[in-house]
């Protein structure tokens, strides 16, 4: 009998990754090995369990998604990521895949796309979900009506946090670097994307979708 894939859950709503893992599991070549809550959570599970896929929502209350990603493939080059989230915009897709995952499945999809793009993810193949794939493709060819695709993933995750109102000591903790090194980033995403102060900066994050 073949092994079975064994899948890290990592989604801080109880409920919602109850839900994902009762479909998961009634595949017999599928297996929970662990869930996680955080992503300083996932980390930890992530060295202790060494799963095959890594099912990851990219709202998680700590340092997030995109920038767990990243911390996943420091551990494991070969790491295979697959992003379950309530994000459509292709931004969030787009810093996702930048950041190294393989895949990326909205929560309003199909139950039978979310285990498709586990088996794919599995198999190393890249997989969108088919609702957001046309309007990721559009985006990908219209640079100029989205600035925030210059931003690399970690600045990313950092104007995230900064527009969701963390303090630069704050964001240092959480993504384990130091203040000068937030103010460096905070000043080059400014930069990047032409505003001159925090306000503007905020404006634009909204504007696009990234802040309320």
């Amino acid at each position: 009998m073949p092994a079975k894939i064994r899948l890290l859950l990592v989604d801080d709503h109880a409920i919602v990754r109850e839900g994902y893992r009762r479909l998961l599991e009634r595949r017999q070549d599928l297996e929970i090995a662990g869930e996680a809550g955080s992503a300083e959570e996932a980390l930890a599970l992530f060295r202790q369990l060494a799963p095959d896929v890594a099912v990851v929502d990219l709202g998680l209350p700590d340092m997030g998604g995109v920038e767990l990603i990243g911390r996943l493939l420091q551990r494991d080059g070969a790491a295979r990521i697959l992003v379950f989230s309530m994000h459509r915009d292709p931004l969030f897709a787009t810093q996702a895949l930048r950041a190294g995952a393989l895949g990326y499945v909205t929560k309003s999809s199909s139950p039978e796309v979310l285990v498709n793009a586990v088996y794919q993810v599995a198999a190393r193949r890249r997989i969108i979900s088919p609702d957001i794939a046309p309007e990721l493709a559009m985006a990908l060819l219209d640079e100029p009506a989205d600035p925030l695709r210059e931003l690399s993933p970690r600045e990313f995750e950092i104007l995230r946090l900064l527009v969701g109102g963390r303090s630069v000591d704050a964001i240092g903790t959480t993504l384990h670097i130091s203040p000068k090194t937030v103010q460096n980033c905070h000043y080059q995403i400014k930069a990047k994307l032409g505003v001159r102060s925090d306000i503007e900066l905020a404006r634009l994050a909204i504007r696009l979708g990234l802040a309320d």
